[in-house]
């Protein structure tokens, strides 16, 4: 398993050689390529991090949550996974602590367990993605991406829901 990466490269050097292609040149062009993707998303990236951050910190996010668990409850979506439905949209590695947090303390096997997972699988990290693709692009008006985007949220914790507590998955 640990040779898959080296074998790659191995691939893509010999693959470069065979077809007579400048492998140290197209190697540096990648990387500067690489850099100036880098540049262009970061800040859009550190915003997004910085404000998941705040909104932690502040309590602010622990307010919502216990603003909207109650009505979340009646449609079958327990507390301890209200976390991982605010986190999820801002950020994957957020969710992916949260989820092992749930995991954690109400176990694989749980309906907590069972939904958090499959929300984390059938969502996606709709702001991050917003920030940083549409930096990249440079779109300006994202009036209509994000309330489509945030209804695909909605989908899909609908189908996560759907999923575990009536199907029985």
């Amino acid at each position: 398993m640990e040779l898959i990466t080296p074998a790659i490269i191995a691939v893509i050097v010999i693959t470069a050689l065979i077809r007579r292609g400048a492998v140290y040149n197209d190697f540096i062009n990648g990387a500067g390529s690489g850099l100036r993707l880098m540049a262009d998303i970061f800040p859009p990236l550190l915003a997004v991090l910085v404000a998941v951050a705040m909104l932690r910190a502040s309590g602010a996010m622990d307010a919502a949550i216990g603003f909207i668990a109650p009505a979340a409850e009646k449609i079958g979506l327990p507390a301890d996974v209200m976390p991982l439905v605010m986190i999820r949209p801002v950020s994957g590695s957020g969710a992916l602590g949260v989820l092992s947090g749930i995991l954690n303390s109400s176990g694989a096997d749980s309906v907590s367990g069972r939904l958090a997972s499959v929300i984390c699988g059938s969502t996606e990290t709709t702001f991050y993605c917003i920030a940083v693709y549409f930096a990249k692009t440079r779109v300006k008006y994202v009036k209509r991406a994000v309330p489509c985007a945030v209804l695909g949220d909605i989908a899909g914790i609908a189908a996560a829901l759907f999923a575990v507590r009536i199907m029985g998955l």
